[in-house]
């Protein structure tokens, strides 16, 4: 049982950033309706620390470089595809219950199903995970996050973060990657049991380089095809993200009823023809 235990030191490293991104995205509110002008700036960016966050990124890179592409060129040159596949295939099985805590979380019966379904096929069938039986039985992959269940619960996405090595975030996200790892991830709890600090370090170096061996290529074709890299990484993993809360279902469509005849006309839509501002910002890299 004392295993287990979490000491204090834990707690002030694990609670003390969540209180700090808490504060962060308590002070990055959207604003309101009645300030159009403000809400479309909020809503292009809401990247209050830009300056912090492009130094972050221009640091991840660096690390990229020394160590991560070295790292996975290496990688790849021992493992073939198919073997990383399946070390792909296995770490979602290890961290199939932070999905499957989170679609419980969010309600989400059915899905919390399909991926029990999953853990217990992959875990023997499936050899520990290393092969996807399951998906070939009809139990497709999803994932989910404790940023996702903020999200479902209403939360604002906070202000955007980028961190080095994890990349892209946000306020809500930031703190749920916190929670699934440091309260919900099976592999952290027995890293932190009686194994050595440095079995912590193999596992999310591990996942790491996984991660960011599947990412390359996208990531790589995203960086040629952008004038403003951060700027065009920030808009895709927000795309990215708003999917995932939706569970891939499509955008809302926009509420006709907000086009108000403020002028008594009879044309709800003759205010937009003077409006032009926002495409032409929205033409520009930010």
């Amino acid at each position: 049982m004392s295993k287990f235990m979490v000491s204090p030191h834990f707690l002030r490293r694990a609670v003390l950033p969540l209180v700090a991104v808490f504060a962060l995205s308590a002070c990055a509110d959207k604003p309101p309706a009645s300030n159009p002008e403000a809400l479309r700036a909020y809503e292009a960016t809401n990247d209050p620390l830009e300056p912090w966050n492009r130094s972050m990124h221009q640091l991840d890179q660096g690390l990229d470089t020394v160590i991560f592409n070295p790292t996975i060129a290496v990688y790849q040159t021992i493992i073939p595809e198919p073997g990383r596949q399946g070390v792909t295939n296995a770490f979602r099985n290890f961290r199939a219950p932070i999905t499957f805590a989170n679609d419980i979380f969010q309600g989400e019966g059915n899905r919390a199903g399909t991926t029990l379904g999953r853990f217990v096929i992959n875990s023997t069938v499936g050899l520990f995970g290393l092969f996807d039986v399951a998906a070939r039985m009809g139990l497709p992959y999803h994932s989910e996050d404790f940023g996702q269940t903020f999200a479902v619960w209403g939360m604002g996405e906070g202000p955007y973060l980028y961190v080095p090595v994890l990349g892209p975030s946000g306020g809500r996200d930031l703190t749920g990657y916190a929670i699934d790892n440091l309260g919900i991830d099976a592999m952290a709890w027995i890293g932190r049991a009686d194994n050595p600090f440095w079995w912590q370090v193999a596992y999310f170096g591990a996942l790491a380089t996984d991660a960011k061996s599947n990412a390359k290529p996208v990531l790589e074709e995203l960086e040629e095809s952008s004038v403003d890299y951060y700027a065009a990484l920030r808009s895709a993993y927000r795309q990215n993200r708003a999917k995932e809360i939706r569970n891939g279902a499509p955008a809302p469509l926009p509420d006709f009823d907000d086009f108000d005849d403020e002028d008594g006309d009879g044309d709800p839509f003759s205010n937009l023809e003077t409006d032009t501002a926002p495409a032409q910002t929205a033409a520009r890299p930010e």
